[in-house]
């Protein structure tokens, strides 16, 4: 009875073990199946899910077929319109070959007619011609029989009679003609350059090329020099000019072709020598500080001769071109004053002959604006002003005016050649240039040289500075209608084979003297 207890808790842990064992079973069971659920549930969703991307795929591929296929229809719409459009101008171009052809051969046709008639005609003209000449040739040798004299001889005695009688008519003709024409164009063209010169008057040149700079005392060479010359040096490699020191006492010397250089040069070692502090960091300096002084100096002075010239709006860059021409010389003339100079006697002509004054400034301002640029751009001044002047809009008798100014090309305005003669008005008024003493004889030989080529002349003589030529004649050889064409054949020659400022003036003297001894 005692064990009996026991038998029934054994029995319970058994029993209750064997519960636990079922229920954990039947849990394990519901817990399967409800994964089994799920997963049916994520393959039905996935399912779905491909089903749904599968149908969008064949949704995006009919749509991508359907614009490829819009594409290729409208591509082989756009070939066609092409192909089309090629076609009809084929057959445009076909119709046109057509009636070409057709017109050709019409033409074809009437040339072969006129040919045909022409051919005939010759042959009826040869035949003439014949005629004629079988007469003409019986009437010679009866000339011939009557005169005693064969018909080469009558013919050049006739040729020697025309010759001198054409030649006096033509040489008196042109002479006439040469004495009304001056006798009108001077009076008018002295009138006109004489009241431009009264209205205009403009000092001597007196400025010079030679860029020297004074020093305070010979110590300064020295210092200028610096250790191993190092000074020197950075002062020519910043402002790119030569720098000569030589025993002239107190002075040094600057060689450049280009006078912005020089002047910057200049400008850079005056400020030196005033400051006193000279090495190469300071020289740098001062030299890039004198370069945006003198460029704004440039830009001032072009402005200032634009207004005082009156010449109205101008671009800027021209402007500074202008005041370039400050530092820039010819022959000792300053050229800027030699171009406002220009501008002031072309606007005067023009006011007197009722033209546009203000476009006659602006053509004589402009005519040398060239030499701004001649020292550092290859070409002449005459090409790089025209050139500067297109690029900026100038007007085209601006621009034939530089052009012809030196005869590269025709004047076709009124204003060029009225700058023309300004400029030589410029140029060939005293004191105006300076030339070399050498070049001066050489000129003198030279005029003396062509006048003595002439037959004829006997003595020649150079007089008012180059000038003028008095060309003495032997009065038995030439006669006064001779005279006449010698003058001109000598003014020709000297135009085409010498370059001279101004004008040259020919004079051909005939003189016969008669005289006898009364014994």
């Amino acid at each position: 009875m005692r064990d009996l207890p026991y038998f029934f808790v054994l029995a319970s842990i058994i029993g209750g073990f064997a519960l636990g064992i079922i229920l954990m079973v039947i849990i394990s069971k519901l817990g399967l199946n409800r994964d089994q659920q799920k997963a049916k549930l994520i393959l039905d969703e996935a399912n779905i899910k491909a089903d749904a991307a599968l149908r969008q795929a064949q949704l995006d591929a009919k749509t991508q077929a359907y614009d490829l296929k819009l594409a290729a229809e409208k591509e082989i719409k756009e070939s066609k319109q092409s192909l089309q459009e090629i076609e009809t101008k084929l057959n445009r171009r076909e119709d046109s070959l057509n009636f070409r052809n057709e017109t050709l051969t019409s033409k074809e046709k009437e040339l072969d007619t006129r040919n045909k008639q022409v051919t005939e005609k010759l042959n009826v003209l040869e035949k003439m011609e014949k005629t004629l000449q079988e007469k003409i040739d019986g009437q010679v040798v009866e000339l011939e029989r009557i005169a005693n004299m064969s018909a080469s001889d009558a013919k050049q005695e006739l040729l020697d009679i025309v010759r001198v009688r054409t030649q006096n008519e033509v040489e008196a003709y042109i002479r006439d003609q040469e004495e009304e024409a001056k006798s009108k164009a001077s009076d008018m063209a002295r009138e006109i350059i004489g009241l431009a010169i009264q209205r205009y008057a403009q000092e001597e040149t007196l400025e010079r090329t030679v860029s020297v700079v004074a020093l305070p005392n010979e110590e300064m060479k020295g210092r200028i020099i610096g250790r191993e010359g190092r000074n020197i040096r950075a002062i020519e490699q910043a402002t790119g000019v030569d720098i000569l020191i030589d025993d002239t006492p107190e002075t040094i010397t600057l060689s450049c072709f280009d006078p912005i250089r020089r002047e910057v040069a200049r400008l850079a070692l005056e400020s030196l020598l005033k400051d006193g502090r000279i090495q190469p960091g300071r020289i740098e300096e001062v030299v890039a500080r004198v370069q945006n002084e003198l460029n704004e100096t440039i830009q001032k002075a072009g402005a200032d001769a634009v207004f005082k010239v009156g010449i109205g709006k101008i671009d800027r860059e021209i402007v500074g071109l202008i005041g370039r021409l400050r530092y820039r010389y010819s022959y000792g003339q300053n050229a800027l004053q030699h171009s406002m100079e220009v501008a002031y006697l072309t606007g005067m002509m023009a006011a007197e002959l009722g033209l546009n004054q203000n476009l006659a400034k602006r053509v004589g301002l402009l005519h040398d604006i060239g030499k701004a640029l001649d020292f550092e751009m290859e070409g002449s001044h005459v090409e790089l002003g025209a050139r500067i002047c297109r690029k900026h809009g100038e007007h085209p008798a601006v621009i034939n005016a530089i052009e012809s100014h030196h005869g590269d090309v025709p004047a076709n305005s009124i204003y060029a050649v009225l700058a023309q003669a300004a400029d030589t008005l410029s140029a060939a008024r005293p004191g105006a240039r300076f030339e070399s003493f050498q070049n001066y004889i050489q000129r003198l030989e030279q005029l003396e040289k062509i006048a003595t080529s002439f037959d004829g002349v006997e003595k020649v003589y150079a007089i008012q500075a180059g000038r003028e030529i008095r060309v003495m004649v032997v009065p038995d050889k030439l006669d006064d209608l001779a005279c006449h064409r010698v003058a001109r054949e000598i003014r020709e020659k000297i135009e085409k084979e010498m370059t001279y400022p101004g004008q040259i003036k020919v004079t051909v003297i005939r003189e016969t003297r008669t005289s006898e001894v009364a014994k």
